[in-house]
């Protein structure tokens, strides 16, 4: 976990991050290095694909394989690059990375002045492969700085930086290298000279990044990359929702692969474009992942909002289903430049789903990392992210091979992008079943945006690490939920077992894990589970929620508060926290004076505000119910 005392207080907002040493030195390097692999591979792809004949090499596949030779060392080297990175200090290893860079573009300078086709594009092909081999030494490093360097509040602004600066890059790479490689006669020395230029600025500015400590320098190397890549992804397992979320990350690196290994044949054949055509299908995109990244912040209320992944989820099915539907019947022409492409209407439905397909990726991708860096311990972070790249490698590699063989057995280009949305919302489901965290924060997320305007006051009093017990009024229905998304951290709930009997909401509550408990007279049995379930949860160090007046209000006013905290505090001490929801009562999901609950939709209209006001902290010794009522009462005014 993140030591947030080491760091300086969160900023005001993730763009603050970029005048700050410990951030923005990091930000500019990484972002020379992305600007130059695309540079590099996409003017290359470009050649291969309108410029030079090469018969072994058709451009339909052209980049496929470049695809293929670039992340290949990811699978191959991933493992011993998480080792050197837990084990050296990270800006040791960055400054090496970078000087590497240099070595690798001045070979591939050679390879664009040559112009032996038999010998240049074997030595750019070979480049390719050394790129995808830098990128994977610095792959972990880029990922477990950040919680180094970064508070957990941080944590997901300066992904969404990386994010956004890393697809940025990828644009501003793309763009010059399409116009760099199409300039007549000098194109392939002027890409040479931007690859060159790109890696020395790269490295001068490595420079300035500050010194951190090694996490792990203790740790032993193995050489062995497959008893070490094995070794790695049985240590994600043992943590099955990061695990699964590295999953869920590697399904997105499949998802984008297949479209941007696609763009310049899908330019061509499909949309009947040049080289330059092929360049605004990536500047469109990586628009659209940028702006999804820094969306995320704004989005989650600055702490790890992992409801956004199924929201990006949703969004790619339906962009990517549609982008099928908006090429599949365009006309046969002649090859056409930017002008008379952007001059027919048909083609804005395109750039339309690309953009949005690309920005629902962004919120997709951004959460699930910092949740893997969040809950990573941080003596293993860089092997973690190490088993990330492995896993990212092997479905990237998938990818290639099944976007092959559906071309070669006939299908187009169109409806491989139908089969891969389609296959998305299947893969989608599976991971927010398995790991249902991410569907109850995405519920939780919706009612406290598009259902109430909620605010929270005082959030920076529920701990982000350790046991606590949160002690809140109860009021409506889906008080749990909005609990849920005002904490930055899951919360095990001890709620009525009448609730569970609701529907819809019975369903949620138990994929929480919510703890039903019944009164002694009733249930004696369940009674005694409930609170010894609940003693477990704070035991292991995680969040409680109670709803001490053991029922959802009749008439709006604090019940008195039963003595069930007690209870719990005797075989778990923890903090308490009291906490109270303001102004639910006579919405929907809360009972009115002589009716029920859920009768009549919208009697006070849409996007009402409700709040939660939370204070601070009590220690086990001082609790008591009556001090508890009276200090959720102050709240409540």
């Amino acid at each position: 976990m993140t030591d947030t005392s080491t760091h300086p207080a969160p900023h005001p907002n993730q763009f603050a991050l970029l005048k700050q040493r410990r951030f923005a030195p990091f930000f500019w390097t990484q972002f020379s290095g992305a600007a130059n692999d695309n540079l590099f591979k996409f003017s290359f792809t470009v050649m291969v694909t309108y410029q030079l004949s090469v018969g072994w090499l058709p451009p339909a596949l052209a980049g496929l394989v470049i695809g293929a030779l670039f992340i290949l060392p990811f699978l191959l080297f991933s493992a011993t690059s998480g080792q050197l990175t837990d084990k050296l200090p990270k800006t040791l290893m960055i400054r090496a990375v970078k000087n590497l860079e240099i070595g690798i573009m001045l070979l591939a300078a050679y390879g664009f002045f040559t112009t032996n086709v038999a010998v240049q594009v074997p030595v750019l092909l070979a480049c390719v492969f050394l790129m995808g081999l830098h990128s994977t030494l610095f792959g972990p490093v880029k990922f477990a700085y950040l919680p180094q360097v970064l508070s957990d509040a941080e944590l997901t602004g300066g992904n969404g930086m990386v994010e956004m600066g890393t697809f940025v890059a990828i644009l501003l790479g793309d763009i010059v290298g399409g116009l760099l490689v199409a300039i007549p006669e000098i194109g392939h020395t002027a890409v040479a000279i931007g690859c060159v230029g790109l890696a020395l600025a790269g490295r001068a500015v490595a420079q300035a990044i500050p010194p951190l400590p090694a996490t792990d320098p203790q740790l032993k190397i193995n050489w062995n990359p497959f008893t070490e890549t094995w070794r790695n992804l049985q240590l994600a397992r043992s943590n099955l929702v990061v695990f699964r979320s590295l999953l869920g990350i590697s399904w997105m690196w499949f998802f984008g692969a297949v479209f941007l290994s696609q763009f310049p044949s899908f330019a061509k054949e499909v949309l009947h474009g040049d080289e330059q055509v092929a360049t605004l299908l990536l500047v469109v995109f990586s628009i659209g992942i940028g702006t999804g990244s820094l969306l995320c912040e704004v989005l989650s209320r600055r702490h790890v909002e992992i409801g956004l992944v199924p929201l990006g989820a949703i969004g790619m099915s339906v962009f990517a289903v549609d982008l099928y539907f908006a090429s599949r019947g365009l006309p046969a022409s002649e090859v056409m430049g930017l002008h008379a492409f952007l001059a027919q209407t048909a083609h804005w439905r395109v750039m339309a789903d690309l953009s949005l397909l690309s920005l629902f990726a962004g919120l997709y991708s951004v959460p699930m990392y910092a949740l893997i860096q969040l809950r990573s311990q941080a003596t293993h972070r860089a092997r973690i992210i190490a088993a990330n790249n492995i896993l990212n490698a092997l479905f990237m590699i998938v990818s290639s091979v099944l976007a092959g063989a559906l071309l070669g057995a006939g299908c187009s280009i169109p409806q491989i992008f139908l089969f891969t949305g389609l296959a998305n919302a299947v893969v989608a489901c599976y991971i927010f079943l398995v790991v249902p965290e991410y569907l109850l924060r995405f519920v939780a997320w919706l009612l406290s945006h598009c259902v109430y305007r909620f605010k929270v006051q005082g959030d920076e009093h529920i701990p982000l690490h350790g046991a606590a017990i949160l002690v809140c009024n109860h009021v409506s229905f889906v008080d749990a939920v909005l609990l849920m998304a005002a904490s930055p951290r899951p919360i095990t709930f001890l709620m009525d077992h009448r609730i569970f009997e609701v529907p819809m909401l019975g369903w949620l509550f138990r994929l929480a894990k919510a703890i039903p408990i019944a009164p002694r007279a009733e249930d004696p049995v369940a009674y005694d589970a409930a609170f010894d379930a609940a003693a477990k949860v704070l035991q292991d160090g995680n969040l409680l929620a109670i709803f001490p007046e053991g029922g959802i209000t009749k008439d709006g006013t604090l019940q008195e508060f039963k003595g069930g905290i007690m209870k719990i505090l005797e075989s778990a001490p923890a903090p308490v926290i009291p906490m109270a929801l303001t102004n639910l009562w006579g919405s929907y999901f809360s009972r009115v004076e002589g009716g029920t609950a859920m009768a009549k939709p919208f009697r006070r209209g849409m996007f009402n505000r409700v709040g939660l006001n939370v204070g601070t902290a009590l220690a086990p010794a001082e609790v008591q119910p009556e001090l508890l009522r009276a200090k959720v009462a102050t709240l409540l005014a």
